[in-house]
């Protein structure tokens, strides 16, 4: 009897051998997703009930930190955390915007999950470069020209701001072209560039126009700053000019450049 052919020899060698080996390889693929599956979801189960419906890992307690002229009781309280919920769904963005809206002296807060209980918020308040008076109080001023807060007393060693915006001339032209609020935020600037041993000394800082902005010091002493620009250079050049003739009476660094003094 004749012996078989080769064809009938490969089709009884592909019955022994299995199926092919991409279709073994993608039934193995199967398999692997369907137990991985099954492991997330009684492994998620457990997992969702932990964060979400245990006692376990709830709000239970707020900390704050940073505070210097705020309480940390009037920083819990504008919060307003919502104890009691899970950790995990306290809506940190609307805390901090609460803050934001209720305490005005906050410039900036980080509001932190502290596992398992906590609640973190981490405080940075405005401080005030200048104030100015309205009635008995005085409104704060921070180093970005935000009016911030009206306290009954004048912080220590803020000098106070003074508008003298003549309505005509070169200074009413100065006030139409730039505005109330620009000029303020110009003597945030040089308020802030002022070298530190003369800002102890500074009693007013004197806005006339958009670049002729003085300091009054303490002793009677004025110092004509210009405007903001250069502010730098301006206090290097006081600085010198302050230890040059340190009984001068009035110093003028509106060029630095060219800078004078006068009087005793």
């Amino acid at each position: 009897m004749a012996g078989s052919t080769t064809a009938e020899r490969g089709e009884r060698q592909q019955e022994s051998s299995g199926p092919p080996p991409r279709l073994r390889s993608r039934r193995a693929r199967l398999r692997a997703l369907v137990l991985l599956g099954l492991a997330l979801v009684f492994l998620g189960i457990p997992t969702v009930w932990l964060f979400y419906g245990s006692d376990w890992l709830r709000a239970e307690q707020v900390s704050v930190s940073g505070t210097r002229v705020l309480t940390p009781a009037q920083v819990e309280a504008a919060a307003d955390v919502p104890l009691g919920e899970p950790l995990i769904s306290v809506d940190t963005d609307a805390i901090e915007a609460r803050l934001r809206r209720k305490l005005p002296r906050i410039d900036a807060v980080d509001v932190v999950r502290s596992w398992p209980h906590g609640i973190d918020l981490k405080v940075v308040e405005r401080t005030p470069v200048l104030i100015v008076q309205k009635g008995g109080k005085f409104v704060e001023v921070d180093d970005d020209g935000v009016r911030f807060a009206t306290v009954s007393k004048a912080p220590k060693g803020v000098p106070a701001l003074e508008l003298t915006l003549s309505r005509s001339g070169s200074a009413a032209a100065s006030l139409r072209r730039f505005g109330e609020a620009r000029l303020v935020r110009e003597a945030v600037g040089v308020a802030r560039k002022v070298p530190a041993a003369v800002a102890r000394e500074a009693r007013t800082v004197e806005v006339r126009s958009f670049d002729d902005i003085s300091l009054e010091l303490r002793g009677g002493r004025t110092v004509a700053w210009g405007s903001s620009e250069k502010g730098a250079a301006k206090a290097r050049t006081l600085t010198a000019l302050m230890k040059a003739t340190p009984d001068a009476g009035y110093f003028d660094v509106s060029v630095p450049t060219a800078p004078a003094s006068s009087g005793s």
